[in-house]
């Protein structure tokens, strides 16, 4: 056996971001509703927990059932949100308009500046972020911030989902469409 080290000379950081579990005492209301979100592969369920994927990861959520589990107080502290990243504005339109045929619809839409964002609450009141990336490069996204655009507003501005639908569909220019304050 040859040895081994586990010295670095430089930090070294996950490759990448593997999954989320969620606990519920609502587990099909909130099974249902993460499957109609994300549309996953089921790679395992029982009475007790499921775990979902929807790319290579043999799990990117898992959902298990905790009877007897509190309702968390408003305004505690914890996780805010998780967010997804839709490869394209017109498939994070397209998910819109299918949640909002199966009754899910956002509660908050806001361009950001870096992302053009919807966000939403599962039965349990868990925030999800479906997202689309304005900046096609990182050195645009850098020109960004550096620009003072976001210290200046490092929340965004808010949007109507059917208006950005509209003028998706009118044809306007993406780059117009990713802007903040046009739609």
């Amino acid at each position: 056996m040859s040895p081994r080290s586990t010295e670095r000379s430089e930090p070294v950081s996950p490759s990448k971001f593997a999954h989320v579990v969620l606990r519920t005492k609502r587990f099909p209301e909130l099974l249902a509703w993460w499957r109609t979100l994300l549309q996953p592969a089921t790679v395992f369920e029982n009475d007790f927990i499921a775990f979902l994927t929807y790319d290579d990861e043999h799990h990117r959520l898992a959902i298990a059932r905790m009877p007897g589990l509190e309702e968390p107080p408003d305004r505690s502290v914890g996780v805010d949100h998780i967010a997804y990243t839709y490869g394209s504005l017109g498939d994070l339109l397209h998910t819109y308009e299918r949640l909002k045929s199966g009754g899910i619809e956002p509660y908050w839409c806001i361009n950001h500046g870096p992302t053009t964002s919807m966000y939403f609450r599962d039965p349990d009141g868990n925030q999800v972020e479906l997202q689309h990336d304005n900046f096609s490069t990182a050195q645009e996204l850098d020109e960004f911030f550096s620009g003072g655009a976001f210290a200046r507003n490092p929340v965004g501005v808010e949007y109507d989902p059917e208006k950005l639908l509209g003028k998706y569909q009118a044809g306007v220019p993406l780059d117009e469409l990713v802007r903040q304050g046009s739609a």
